[in-house]
């Protein structure tokens, strides 16, 4: 997934991108609720990790704005604030979740996997494609009953395939699911991520279609 991380308490904040990046997902962290309004108009993200008190303002007004724009995006709020009414209002404002300061950050993973498969109507974290049958809350995959080791960014690539089976993506689409603002692209990165998924998973598992892009096979071999 991309992440919109909004925290501007440096240590947390490192702490919450490195977690969330380890899992897999591409994470822009910004300090500010300016940063954070510059960043969802011009990204589309799966997900926001929204802090309350910020220097700029409160982040219950920018969870407020967003909503009354029509975005969807999922929200969990992470705040020092643990009076029942706070994180009543903030429910009442649009967000998904809501985790009190000092979280364990394992619990976050958990809270952030959960809230993405709701979003995807599936909360069914067990699912099966083709030959392969995979757990998205443990991210583990196993392939006629042997497991698969995957690292991180190979799982991300491959999520992006899980949730559009059959479908075609494009580099561009590939690419944004490995890579955050700011890192650099190496322009043969896909193939070789793919090339790595194709030993894993079955040489036949994902399709290249020729300048166009590549397509999860959800047929059995």
């Amino acid at each position: 997934m991309r992440v919109l991380l909004v925290e501007d308490t440096a240590g947390l904040g490192e702490a919450v991108r490195d977690q969330i990046a380890d899992d897999g997902h591409a994470v822009d962290w910004v300090q500010t609720l300016g940063f954070a309004e510059a960043s969802v108009r011009t990204t589309p993200y799966d997900l926001i990790l929204l802090d309350l008190m910020l220097p700029d303002g409160h982040g219950l007004g920018f969870l407020r704005t967003l909503r009354a724009t029509g975005k969807t995006t999922p929200v969990i709020i992470l705040t020092a604030r643990d009076q029942v009414s706070d994180r009543i209002e903030g429910l009442n404002a649009g967000a998904d979740d809501y985790l009190v300061k000092p979280f364990d950050l394992s619990e976050l993973s958990a809270r952030v996997a959960a809230v993405a498969r709701r979003y995807r109507g599936d909360p069914s974290p067990i699912i099966q494609v083709g030959e392969l049958v995979i757990d998205l809350g443990d991210h583990r995959i196993s392939r006629n009953g042997l497991p698969v080791e995957l690292t991180a960014r190979e799982w991300a690539l491959f999520e992006g395939f899980i949730q559009r089976p059959g479908m075609l993506l494009s580099r561009s689409q590939l690419e944004d699911r490995l890579y955050a603002f700011g890192a650099e692209i190496e322009s043969n990165t896909i193939e070789v991520y793919v090339s790595r998924l194709r030993k894993k998973l079955g040489r036949d598992a994902i399709v290249t279609v020729r300048g166009m892009g590549y397509r999860l096979e959800t047929h059995g071999h």
